[in-house]
């Protein structure tokens, strides 16, 4: 499924991070280092854009035949963000495709973030091969979800936001990773969160496999085997690399 083209760039827009590399489109790996800088503060357009442009100058990436694949924290159609979970409102039905490709003066492939980290994982990774439901979810800044069946992604799913109906928030302001740093939860105490988080897409869904993407996946040992599910529950393979590598995927196509 993996892309024609050899190479391509894969920026990955986060809460908190904002990270890039250069993709091998046929190992789905990244070549060379990955520049990653934190997410201006507020998160305004402009403000992402000049710090997209830094990450790309860092890359030393100037070619514009290499392709270039850009991942947002948000609903994403045809070109608009239409959500803003942590970034600014600014970006809330925001023709944010042309803006990009404005200021970068070149032709980008624009999609959610954890739908890029579903299509890696698809690929080149964890959920390689699965029949069936796969349901990826992020856990960082916020909760992302992508839906996969059959190697198929089903876009833009929004699965961070279920709503805890006794308490008055939603999943990922209580069981985001940023929750166990921001409240100082020991790994059980936050295991004990996810468990009601996967129980609860267990019962909404008919899923085969799960897989937790982020840079918390690579201490999955510490938080992974607390869980009691009936559904295989695994880290990506290219952990907090995945949003990089499927969105350079997703523009090598």
């Amino acid at each position: 499924m993996a892309g024609s083209t050899r190479r391509a760039v894969g920026i990955d827009i986060g809460g908190t991070g904002i990270k890039g590399g250069l993709v091998d489109l046929e190992r789905g790996e990244l070549i060379g280092d990955r520049v990653k800088v934190a997410t201006p503060q507020g998160a305004q357009p402009q403000d992402v854009l000049a710090a997209v442009q830094g990450v790309l100058a860092t890359l030393g990436v100037s070619d514009h035949d290499i392709p270039l694949g850009v991942a947002f924290p948000a609903i994403v159609k045809g070109g608009r963000t239409l959500s803003a979970a942590n970034v600014s409102d600014a970006w809330i039905d925001f023709a944010a495709e042309d803006f990009f490709e404005a200021g970068l003066g070149r032709d980008i492939t624009f999609a959610n973030d954890a739908d890029v980290a579903g299509v890696a994982e698809v690929r080149y990774g964890a959920a390689r091969g699965v029949a069936g439901l796969t349901l990826l979810t992020t856990l960082g800044t916020g909760i992302g979800s992508a839906l996969l069946y059959n190697g198929v992604l089903v876009p833009n799913t929004e699965l961070g936001h279920l709503h805890r109906a006794k308490h008055g928030d939603d999943a990922e302001a209580w069981a985001a990773y940023s929750a166990m740093e921001r409240e100082d939860l020991s790994w059980p105490d936050w295991a004990a969160r996810l468990q009601w988080y996967y129980s609860h897409l267990e019962f909404l869904f008919s899923r085969d496999l799960f897989v937790v993407v982020g840079g918390v996946s690579k201490h999955g040992d510490k938080f992974l085997p607390l869980l009691e599910l009936n559904t295989p529950i695994i880290p990506a393979i290219h952990r907090n690399s995945s949003g990089i590598i499927g969105a350079a995927s997703l523009a090598g196509d």
